[in-house]
This record gives structure tokens, sequence and C-alpha cells, in this order.
């Protein structure tokens, strides 16, 4: 069921958009060569205990996941690029991480993602990264009151095409409130005009993710973490948004 939030609801919202927010702030400034994604998740479970928040990912256990998630933040590492399982790892230089967190404060779910590459970059990551984030923008643009979701979605299509990279549809955006996913589903890439009417009071996560030189991914043995099927490397990007009379309104804006 897809329901729209009052103005006063997306208001109450905000402080969940601000924490999560924050959390990927700090966590990406920890995430430097040679420390160990399992001290990014104590991090941010650290910061949620401090706020009185609630984690969304930590008894996580959808149709597609082997057991509960079992941590607090997702860290995809190089050809991971998507629900990456915090584990026993130190981050090497030049690594491509992503960090994804979703977390609920008083009752309200806001989820975001950032890629980023710890120490030396390779430039065709950055151009990667750059590509999710200007088809963030390219979508949060087109979410625009008396749309349809088939706008964000081709609008981030374009921008992907444009650079050459294929899209995989079988995960994408979503609707947030007060659990971290609902209806709508919001595919990276679609027909303009077409899907569910973006009406006021729709709150929704849109989230491109891109693979180097393929659109085919594979779970991992850990059950959780989404990999390149060709070992290319993968990035993600993400805001949790509000469709308001004005147009969209960035949630998880830092």
């Amino acid at each position: 069921m897809i329901e729209l939030r009052t103005p006063a609801e997306i208001e109450q919202m905000r402080p969940a958009g601000q924490f999560v927010a924050d959390v990927l702030a700090q966590t990406a400034a920890a995430a430097k060569v040679g420390v160990n994604l399992l001290e990014l998740d104590a991090l941010a479970h650290e910061l949620i205990r401090r706020r009185g928040a609630e984690s969304c990912y930590i008894d996580y256990h959808p149709s597609f996941g082997a057991s509960p998630f079992g941590k607090v933040i997702c860290t995809s590492v190089n050809d991971a690029v998507l629900h990456g399982l915090p584990h026993d790892y130190r981050l090497q230089d030049g690594d491509l991480l992503t960090l994804d967190f979703a977390a609920s404060v008083d009752g309200w779910v806001a989820d975001s993602a950032v890629s980023l590459v710890v120490g030396t970059p390779r430039d065709q990551d950055l151009r990667l990264i750059e590509t999710t984030r200007r088809a963030l923008a390219a979508g949060i643009h087109a979410a625009q009151p008396g749309g349809k979701v088939g706008d964000i979605s081709a609008a981030i299509a374009a921008v992907a095409h444009a650079e050459g990279y294929s899209i995989n549809t079988q995960f994408g955006g979503h609707g947030v409130g007060r659990t971290m996913h609902g209806d709508p589903h919001i595919p990276n890439d679609g027909r303009a005009g077409r899907g569910y009417p973006l009406r006021p009071g729709l709150v929704i996560a849109i989230e491109p993710w891109f693979l180097e030189t393929t659109d085919e991914i594979y779970t991992d043995p850990d059950g959780w973490t989404l990999r390149s099927a060709d070992g290319s490397r993968g990035a993600h990007s993400e805001h949790t948004i509000a469709i308001t009379p004005d147009g969209p309104l960035v949630l998880t804006a830092p």
C-alpha cells in the first residue's frame, strides 16, 4: 500500500533524514586505508545508540537475504555494489567503497547511500561515481508533482546510457515511511510518462547504481552482498526525498 504523507508528517521525517546524512558523513570520513569494515559498522552502531535511533538493517530479513542482516550499515567494496555485509576486511589504497545506511528516528525512516574512493583514486572509478551522482540529481529533478515514476527512471537512465553504462533493474528506489522498503518501486530505467503518479506527500528513495562493464549481478556466499558478474566495480548514490507541491524535497541532504 502506498501512503501519502501530510506536510506535518514530512516535517517529522526531517530528523531521520538529517541523522542518516550525518552518519554517512562520519563513516565516510572514517573510511581510510587500513580501517576495517567492522570498525565502520561499529561506528555507525555507536552513533545509532547515542541518538536513540533504531537500525533498519540489523534484523532485516527479506526473501532475498540468507538470514537477518546482523549489521547496521552496508559496506560494498569494489565489485560489490549493493547490500555489502560488513566483514573482517581492511580497506586498501584505491578501494571503491559504497556506504548505504537507513535508520528510524521517532518512528520515521530515511535511507541514503554514497560511494567514495579510499586513498588513491582511479579515473574510471571517479567517472563511475560521478555518473551515479549526476543520475541521482537528474532523478530528483524529474520528481515533480503531477509527473510519473517513469519520469524519474527515464532521467536516471539517460545519464547512465550517455556514459555507456548498462542498467540492472532488479533493485532500485522505493517508498520510505514507517518502514525502510515500500511501494512504489523506482527502477533505474523506464519510460517517461508511465507508472505511479508523483503526488504531493509521496516519500521515496531514489538510488541509481551502476556497474562499470555489466548489468549482471550475483549473490556472494555471505548470502547478502551483491557483486558484478564480471568483477567490474560498482557505485551507488541515494537520497530520500518527499514530493511537495513546490517540487522535490531532499530529506537526506548533508
